[in-house]
């Protein structure tokens, strides 16, 4: 989640005499024809400046009315914005001592900075080309069987990997290619995940053949994760996302009202369920809080200890379904696949659903435990209540004859839900909580969706969000007997079927899914041979 930054920007303007806290912070000038003390240009000669930028000019005739604004952009920097009414059309950032344009904004890219293709802006240097494609060839290779080139199982994992290509015109601000090349990969993802629920293999498959020894692989997961715990401690950043696990963590701490009341610098923090906050509790008391959007170690330890327990998962889900090589195999897809690094790196939470909803596959037996993990899933971030009718068929389908394993999988739920949400029902009522979380998140507008970047397709976007709810209860009853890999290509085709609806969809969430896929793809062969 993050804020668009004319929010940011309108409230961060200060009056002459107050003081630039950080490099981005907006002050108005004392004059608009004098000079600031120190300063070379005038708010009227950054103006004029901005005026002549060609995509500037482009677009001020169709806003006759436009009122130009010149603020101080932290040192030595001025920011011109043009203004609709209250709606900023345009943004100009000019180096104060030469005269230059340094960047300049229009649409979509003026209220959002994600859309600007900062470098290192998520995940650091784990999105630089030398770190990305090594990794992209390390998930891919040990799975190559030369004498099946045409093999399908190669075409899933390339698949996987295409999500790239989105994410490289993404980092260049090109959103305008990076927002539709998302829906084939996913669109290819959710058929192939309702192919094997619908027909998942025989017991006989054949075994899941690979390059390299398993041995290899298990070297490989020591060092991967290794590589990410060292690249997350020197060279990682704590989007809004982590900061607010922290920020709720402290407010838990010290018995404050949960949701309402976030501070400036992530106002809208409190979008999450409970479970999230509660979860960066032992965190924040380990590591302590400055308070202030700094280093944030506490955001790091609970990156690190998701990416951790996701692998870890990982490799016991696929130990108990084909054996430990299949375990060690599915723990090193987690390490290489670039995406669970991005989202490491970016210190945000989306492991932990992840990892939430590997523990519901390993504990599919028990129908209390998959409501209890069901719900601190759902009530992590939203999203993965969809997955609650699944589970509640478990492995032979919802039958309403079957009332003792119904109502154990609802005590789980609702015992777990209860407890979660006890901090928002004791704050500010859950009439905040749902303003906040659920209400803010779905109505909230976003160009990183073909429904955000285009409009006038709420219709379609409506037909879509139906689907899925209909995917999302009918996967409770069909089929009727399914195995674990079913169950989590049926989970997998859930989540996909939501975030192909959603306004607001970004890279992160592309782990929600990821270990359902990876199980059903992988534990789809036999045990693994070179």
């Amino acid at each position: 989640m993050a804020v668009p930054a004319t929010a940011r920007a309108q409230g961060a303007v200060h009056t002459p005499g107050s003081q630039v806290a950080n490099p981005s912070q907006l002050t108005s000038p004392p004059s608009e024809t004098a000079p600031p003390p120190g300063y070379r240009l005038s708010a009227r000669q950054a103006i004029a400046i901005a005026a002549h930028v060609p995509k500037i000019r482009a677009i001020l005739p169709h806003h006759p009315g436009n009122e130009p604004r010149a603020y101080l952009k932290g040192v030595g920097r001025w920011q011109v914005s043009y203004f609709d009414g209250s709606k900023e059309i345009a943004q100009v950032l000019i180096d104060d001592r030469t005269g230059d344009v340094l960047e300049a904004w229009t649409g979509f890219q003026v209220a959002w900075t994600m859309a600007r293709g900062y470098a290192g802006a998520f995940g650091r240097k784990a999105a630089a080309l030398y770190v990305w494609l090594p990794l992209c060839a390390l998930f891919l290779l040990p799975f190559i069987d030369p004498r099946r080139p045409f093999r399908l199982l190669h075409l899933d994992m390339l698949v996987l990997l295409s999500l790239s290509v989105s994410l490289a015109f993404f980092s260049h601000a090109e959103i305008g290619l990076s927002v539709p090349l998302v829906y084939p990969p996913l669109l290819y993802l959710l058929v192939r995940m309702l192919v094997l629920a619908r027909r998942p293999p025989p017991e006989d498959a054949e075994p899941l053949r690979l390059l390299v020894p398993v041995s290899w692989l298990g070297v490989g997961v020591i060092f991967l994760l290794g590589f990410r715990i060292g690249l997350n401690l020197t060279n990682a950043n704590v989007i809004d996302v982590g900061y607010a696990g922290v920020i709720g963590a402290d407010k838990l701490i010290h018995g404050h009202a949960l949701y309402g009341q976030f501070p400036l610098d992530n106002s809208h923090g409190d979008t999450y369920g409970p479970v999230n906050y509660l979860v960066y509790v032992p965190f924040r008391l380990l590591f302590g809080w400055s308070g202030r959007w700094d280093d944030l170690p506490a955001a790091h330890a609970a990156a690190i200890t998701f990416d951790l327990l996701a692998a870890g998962g990982l490799y016991l889900l696929g130990r108990r379904l084909r054996g430990p090589n299949l375990g060690i195999v599915l723990a090193y897809a987690w390490v290489a696949f670039p995406f669970t690094l991005f989202a490491a790196n970016t210190d945000s939470n989306d492991a932990l659903v992840a990892v939430f909803l590997i523990g519901a596959l390993l504990v599919l037996n028990s129908a209390p435990a998959r409501g209890a993990l069901a719900a601190l899933a759902g009530l992590t971030k939203f999203a993965p209540l969809a997955l609650v009718p699944l589970f509640a068929g478990g492995r032979s389908g919802l039958r309403l004859a079957r009332s003792r394993p119904i109502a154990a999988y609802v005590a789980g739920f609702a015992v777990v839900a209860g407890l979660a949400m006890v901090p928002a029902a004791l704050g500010t009522g859950l009439h905040t909580f749902y303003d906040r979380t659920i209400h803010f998140q779905s109505t909230r507008p976003a160009p990183f969706s073909v429904w955000g970047l285009w409009g006038h397709l709420g219709l379609v976007q409506h037909v879509v969000q139906g689907a899925a709810v209909l995917l999302a209860i009918a996967v409770a009853f069909v089929p009727r007997r399914r195995t674990t890999l079913q169950v989590a290509a049926l989970a997998a085709a859930v989540l996909i079927a939501l975030q192909l609806g959603l306004t607001y969809w970004f890279y992160l969430y592309v782990v929600w899914f990821l270990p359902a896929v990876l199980v059903a793809l992988l534990a789809a062969y036999r045990e693994p041979v070179r």
